[in-house]
């Protein structure tokens, strides 16, 4: 299927496009043809490579995402804590994690928390 371009001067974007659709508008220059199919069918032939039509084109693209390194397989271990019913265990482990000084974490005393309630009081 083809088709005639007719171009038209008022919508030509540059100088060049303009002077083109001039002379095409006098009968200067035939206007081009276009054939649709033609170039859609065209396109679909560039747009797949010579190597991916033949079975080189798999290998190619598996030989080129292949890993470098062997990828070992993923074991699942599952780890449970035994109870030992004694509470040091516990005490120990939160000095540890509670009494950090370079973590955020700080001790909060009763007074404390009465003080931040009066300052968070609204003053009459």
């Amino acid at each position: 299927m083809t088709d005639e371009i007719k171009p038209n001067v008022n919508e030509a974007p540059t100088h060049d496009a303009q002077l083109a659709a001039e002379n095409i508008a006098s009968g200067e220059e035939k206007a081009p043809k276009v054939d649709f199919d033609a170039d859609y069918a065209a396109a679909q032939k560039l747009s797949v490579s010579e190597v991916d039509r033949t079975g080189k084109g798999a290998a190619a693209a598996e030989a080129a995402t292949a890993p470098k390194q062997a990828i070992p397989t993923q074991v699942e271990t599952k780890t449970e804590a035994q109870p030992t019913g004694k509470p040091e265990d516990y005490q120990e482990l939160a000095k540890e994690v509670g009494g950090s000084k370079t973590e955020a974490t700080t001790n909060v005393s009763d007074d404390l928390v009465k003080q931040a309630l009066e300052k968070g009081q609204p003053k009459n």
